[in-house]
């Protein structure tokens, strides 16, 4: 059985990224994406996180990605205590307990680099994902009626975040 590491991304994972991201997106059932942005955008997405500090790791078995995690620290100067958090998991490794590294990994670095909170929003027909959230302590904190529309199918999206409370001293 192969190894499956996980790993901050860098430049050699960014076509792997892009390929794993575009498999994910035209399931059609889990991401803002319906396929993904051209490669060059993913290279700048990819660039921006890793030279900004922003918290993005990958899975890889045999040096290709299976799945990737980030999280994206708000731009303004009111939320930058906060980040918004992605992920995906190629649908051969899913139920496996990588979503759970991947994410554990993440959410790590994240508060190491001082973030307080962690925002997702996630379909309500995700049960697994909906699950693995709540397993790693993110609550609920609203719902979005048909937030989403695939292919004509209206969606409820569950508003979730994970919040660490520093100490004050």
């Amino acid at each position: 059985m192969t190894e499956i590491t996980i790993e901050p991304i860098s430049d050699k994972h960014i076509e792997g990224f892009h390929r794993a991201l575009d498999t994910v997106a035209r399931e059609r059932r889990y991401l803002t994406f319906l396929q993904a942005p051209p490669l060059e955008s993913t290279r700048v997405f990819v660039r921006d996180m890793i030279e900004n500090g922003h918290s993005q790791f990958v899975a890889l078995s045999d040096d290709e990605v299976i799945g990737w995690c980030d999280v994206r620290r708000h731009s303004q100067p009111v939320h930058a205590h906060g980040g918004a958090l992605g992920m995906g998991v190629l649908p051969g490794f899913r139920g496996q307990g990588l979503g759970e590294r991947l994410i554990r990994a993440t959410i790590d670095d994240a508060q190491r680099k001082g973030l307080a909170r962690i925002e997702l929003g996630v379909h309500a027909d995700n049960a697994r994902a909906i699950r693995l959230y709540e397993r790693v302590g993110f609550i609920r904190e609203g719902i979005g009626t048909d937030a989403v529309c695939i292919d004509g199918r209206l969606l409820d999206v569950i508003r979730m975040a994970l919040i660490r409370r520093f100490s004050s001293d």
